[in-house]
């Protein structure tokens, strides 16, 4: 398992040369990269570089500015929400930084049946919720492996109720072998996301101690076979704090470039998780490479202006504050009401309680949530209409590079904010997505369009649900 099948896709020398060739950038070789970056191209690892090395706060908040400009020209004001739905905390990997890690004896270890799976996947649509990400340590059981995840993915969906369902089910599980993989996507999942955690191997290795995880290029080429094996959107991302933030940005781009150049489209989404505390776990307590705020609005920056057509998750690790910072910067998705441990949504009922994974920074519902996005200008999205009609992987991209997505993806997010503001909304939140649903309704130029949406609004309004383009 430990010979690599695919070949080295992070090239640590050449990112090491180009952090240190570029180290001292002039603001004219800023500026030059910031106007390239508007063109919507991407930026290439010397411009990368360039922008990682800056010191400049002024500059800084250019390279902010630029960033703003890409995100508004492919996203508009959209943000797509989900919710993690953890089913088992047990695990057979010892990461240093994680609380499931397998010599955290102290953690409650729990593995949810079905009939939990179930109520779990109730209380989030109860909230208003359509996307999950299921999530799951490396350990599952009886003796199907695999099938305990394709069982819960089956139960999910499977979840029917007059307040919803979940309409997508997006998977982060373990690295698989590739008949795994082709399971998994039998099931009808969206995005498989993995995260390599840290790029730098030497990190790598010392953080994790023990377990299938321990073998980097096993869990690196992880894609290379989901992919192989026919899942079209993948998810990639790092923990920062593990290593020096700029590296961890730039292998992160050498990944994407990898997946693009041997399969036609990189990966759907980049995830920018922080370390947060974890029970028992000093790393956490302590990261060896932490990320200063600042410092984490600028990659989240620069990654926007690297690779514009990819989406961002910011997940609830992060406090209200920072959230609110980085929608303008590049965030696509983000999660909301989360809960970090199998049976979180219901152990107030219950009374159980299984250990979290991590600590979160945002503990509002998703309602506070979507009420500060609508007052902030921004567009709450449940769309899963892409995946439904097959407008994924490359068919995707075919649409998103020229900026046709737009079309699809505006008039869904309206859809779907005004089902939520009619089935779970409080009062202050209808009113606030109301008022933004009807700017969002004059900014749109066709007016076929528009007619046909409001039509589609009114039928929303009367009773219709799951309508989109």
């Amino acid at each position: 398992m430990s010979t690599p099948s695919y070949g080295p896709c992070i090239d640590a020398a050449q990112i090491t040369a180009a952090l240190a060739r570029h180290a001292d950038p002039t603001p004219q070789a800023i500026r030059e990269i910031l106007a390239q970056a508007r063109d919507l191209n991407g930026l290439r690892d010397q411009d990368v570089a360039v922008l990682l090395a800056n010191t400049d706060r002024d500059l800084d908040e250019e390279v902010f500015h630029a960033a703003r400009v890409v995100k508004e020209t492919i996203y508009g004001n959209r943000l797509v929400l989900f919710a993690p739905l953890y089913i088992t905390n047990k695990c057979r990997n010892d990461c240093r930084y994680c609380a499931f890690r397998v010599s955290n004896k102290a953690l409650v270890r729990r593995d949810l049946t079905p009939a939990e799976i179930a109520r779990e996947t109730q209380i989030i649509i109860d909230e208003g919720h359509k996307r999950i990400l299921l999530v799951a340590g490396e350990q599952y059981p009886g003796s199907d492996g695999i099938g305990y995840v394709c069982r819960a993915i089956e139960t999910i969906y499977g979840v029917k109720s007059n307040r919803g369902e979940i309409r997508r089910l997006n998977v982060n599980v373990a690295a698989l072998a590739e008949p795994d993989y082709r399971r998994l996507n039998e099931c009808g999942i969206g995005t498989y996301q993995l995260f390599q955690e840290t790029y730098h191997r030497p990190t790598y290795q010392s953080m994790h101690v023990s377990g299938p995880k321990s073998d980097y290029d096993w869990h690196l080429e992880a894609m290379d076979r989901a992919m192989t094996a026919g899942i079209e959107d993948v998810g990639i991302g790092a923990l920062f704090g593990l290593y020096d933030y700029r590296f961890e940005v730039l292998a992160l781009l050498h990944h994407a470039r990898h997946l693009e150049d041997r399969f036609g489209v990189g990966p759907h989404t980049i995830s920018v998780p922080r370390i947060e505390p974890a029970a028992g776990s000093a790393v956490a307590l302590n990261p060896p490479a932490a990320v200063r705020d600042h410092d984490f609005l600028r990659l989240i920056a620069i990654l926007r202006l690297a690779v514009p057509y990819t989406g961002i998750i910011l997940s609830t690790r992060e406090n209200a504050t920072i959230r609110r910072q980085c929608f303008a910067l590049g965030v696509s998705q983000i999660s909301a009401s989360s809960r970090t441990n199998p049976g979180g949504y219901s152990e107030a009922a219950t009374g159980m309680r299984s250990g979290s994974q991590f600590s979160l920074g945002d503990h509002r519902n998703l309602d506070e949530v979507i009420a500060d996005c609508l007052e902030l200008g921004y567009l709450p999205s449940f769309c899963t209409a892409c995946y439904r009609s097959g407008r994924t992987g490359a068919d995707f991209m075919e649409l998103a590079k020229p900026g046709l997505i737009k079309e699809y993806c505006q008039p869904n997010a309206i859809l779907t904010i005004k089902e939520y503001l009619q089935d779970y909304a409080s009062e202050e939140t209808r009113a606030l997505g109301e008022r933004l649903i009807g700017r969002s309704l004059e900014a749109i130029a066709t007016d076929g369009l528009r007619c046909d949406l409001c039509d589609r609004l009114v039928r929303i309004a009367n009773g219709e649900r799951d309508l989109f383009y």
